[in-house]
């Protein structure tokens, strides 16, 4: 059997955590270890499905360029550190979990850039990445498990490498929005390709990219695979397309020019060496 499928953005994201939190390692961390989730949208349905939380959403790109969110202090955790116990928020102590990771324990990012060759790296618009940036390498050296959770949507032309030596925070003179620079990271990227065979014992193909009233940043696929196979993708697929954004809604409010804590950073201007006025 043959399906053509198109799936959005959102649905992709849902897709993925569906299939991440079914992966061995991450079913062996949770008896046996620790898995530490860092925020972004698509961490955070895999925080929905694993402990019942939409995580704080910090930057994010909009169609005003790469923005940061209005609320400094929404409540909701940015990561948080799952066991057999339930969940806790580490945003306060990151360095030190980080640490303390080893090889039954399973950490779980999210990517702004990946590429063919299955490299991935991060936005950073804080000085050094902020406290995650800190611990970045930290996360690469202990041996933990790291699973790169990034859609279709972030897969870049060219090499992933080439695009941190072209990105930094301080190298450009104008940016919409403030100007980020790209944080490598190493782990096993898993994109709706790789969501789809974990789901089912199919043949995935992409054959579009792109879309309208909604569907922008879509991908269809065709799937080939016996029928009941089949009929599972696409009850995924199905099920996913009616899920909503995830991320603590307080913080996925868009910062403005003007509003509160961020005339500093340039967070929600146009950055650009006073060149241009902020729109």
């Amino acid at each position: 059997m043959r399906a053509q499928l198109t799936i959005s953005v959102n649905a992709g994201k849902w897709l993925i955590a569906k299939a991440i939190c079914n992966f061995p390692e991450v079913k062996h961390a949770l008896k046996k270890g620790r898995v530490l989730l860092k925020g972004g949208t698509t961490v955070s349905c895999i925080a929905e499905e694993l402990a019942g939380i939409k995580l704080e959403i910090c930057g994010r790109i909009t169609k005003r360029g790469t923005v940061a969110g209005k609320s400094k202090n929404c409540g909701a955790p940015h990561s948080i550190l799952i066991t057999d116990r339930g969940w806790e928020n580490v945003d306060d102590r990151l360095l030190e979990v980080a640490h303390d990771l080893g090889p039954e324990d399973v950490v779980i990012l999210g990517a702004n850039a990946v590429d063919s060759e299955g490299n991935a790296a991060m936005m950073a618009g804080s000085p050094g990445g902020g406290p995650p940036g800190k611990v970045m390498t930290v996360l690469m050296t202990e041996g933990a498990n790291i699973i790169v959770a990034a859609g279709l949507e972030k897969l870049i032309p060219g090499r992933v490498y080439d695009a941190v030596s072209a990105a930094g925070r301080k190298n450009c003179d104008f940016s919409m929005g403030m100007a980020v620079g790209l944080m490598p990271i190493k782990g096993k990227v898993i994109t709706e390709l790789e969501a789809i065979k974990a789901i089912a014992d199919v043949k995935v193909t992409v054959i579009g990219k792109g879309g309208i009233e909604g569907g922008e940043g879509s991908t269809t696929v065709v799937v080939e695979g016996n029928e009941s196979q089949i009929k599972t993708v696409i009850q995924k697929v199905l099920e996913a397309s009616k899920k909503h954004i995830s991320g603590n809604p307080e913080s996925l409010i868009e910062c403005r020019p003007g509003c509160s804590g961020c005339k500093d950073d340039l967070a929600c201007y146009y950055s650009s060496k006073n060149r241009f006025k902020p729109l």
